[in-house]
């Protein structure tokens, strides 16, 4: 193998990704104690730039959140996103009627298709102790057939993922295949299900000195990306990654991961891509500039539905129930 490139992870903002992939975000706060209105203390947000407070320096973030952390009602149209909860939990709702509560390892796959609005909140629900957040949001384009399909999200919970352990290597495939193992089907306007064989999210914890082997793709088209985002530096095939940083490759032969004595926690995305254009702007993924300004026309014009929730940063109040309701009025309950 020639010689890998390795570059830095941002220090702030998405991690940059390569198509199918949009980018995928990392969220991870330390909450304090969370007050009568699922909230943080009023006298913590003095000197917060509130509305969009992203300061990377800080121990935990309010984002565009005003009482609650999270981001209130917003648009998205032409992509899915894959947001996937480790600690603390989320609050979702959308214009559809859509709403659940999910936390401990779920993830909730969501469709925006031609448009809708929804809103992910943080309530701190645990008033004794701190409430730590750690979040990931995978942006996952749609192909131009399938950026105005209906809206539509799925719920798959924690019990439901594969998870192995195997000489101090933890996985854990959040979507697509990984050997004999299969993650739940995505929806099936998604590129994973189109492209189901090589489509891959995968989180692996590596102890010091552990090794894991990520195979080869079966698709000479198929590109994988890692990200090595908390722990030391690793070796991948022989060659030295430094910690926080990333590497993509064409997935055409195997990479053998090693851990060094801090160990390292890693996330891998493989598929092979759309080979479409991409417009992006904001939360519109669109194939041309003109349908692009068409979802800023459609939005400002309300066919991406009204808020139908009594506050833009809604909540589920303090009890820790897991649940999710979709548009058609069917529930799913957990806990």
């Amino acid at each position: 193998m020639k010689k890998m490139k390795f570059y830095p992870l941002p220090q702030a903002g998405p991690w940059p990704a390569q198509d199918p992939f949009i980018f995928c975000a990392y969220h991870e706060d330390h909450y304090p104690k969370g007050q009568a209105n699922l909230g943080p203390a009023s006298s913590s947000l003095k000197g917060r730039q509130m509305g969009s407070d992203f300061n990377p320096a800080a121990n935990w973030r309010m984002y565009h959140g005003q009482q609650i952390p999270g981001f209130p009602y917003h648009p998205h149209r032409g992509f899915e996103t894959l947001t996937i909860v480790e600690k603390g939990w989320v609050d979702h709702t959308d214009s559809h009627g859509g709403a659940g509560r999910y936390s401990a390892g779920d993830l909730q796959w969501l469709t925006a298709g031609r448009g809708l609005l929804h809103s992910e909140m943080f309530p701190l629900v645990d008033q004794e102790k701190d409430n730590p957040l750690r979040l990931f949001q995978i942006w996952l384009n749609l192909p131009s057939k399938q950026k105005m399909v209906d809206p539509q999200y799925k719920m798959f919970w924690s019990h439901q993922l594969v998870e192995k352990e195997e000489q101090g290597a933890r996985f854990r495939l959040w979507a697509g295949q990984f050997g004999e193992h299969k993650a739940p089907k995505p929806p099936e306007v998604s590129w994973a299900s189109q492209k189901s064989s090589d489509f891959m999210v995968l989180r692996v914890d590596l102890e010091a000195g552990a090794k894991f082997t990520l195979p080869k793709a079966s698709s000479t088209e198929s590109w994988g990306r890692l990200y090595l985002y908390e722990g030391g530096d690793i070796q991948v095939n022989g060659q030295r990654m430094p910690a926080r940083h990333y590497m993509s490759w064409l997935a055409q032969e195997e990479l053998e991961l090693v851990a060094g004595a801090q160990g390292a926690k890693l996330l891998y995305l493989q598929a092979p891509p759309i080979e479409e254009p991409v417009w992006q702007r904001g939360p519109f993924v669109m194939d041309s500039p003109e349908r692009l300004q068409q979802a800023f026309q459609d939005y400002r014009a309300g066919k991406f539905g009204t808020w139908p929730w009594p506050e833009d940063e809604h909540h589920f109040g303090l009890k820790k129930e897991r649940f999710a309701r979709h548009a058609d009025g069917r529930e799913e309950r957990l806990d």
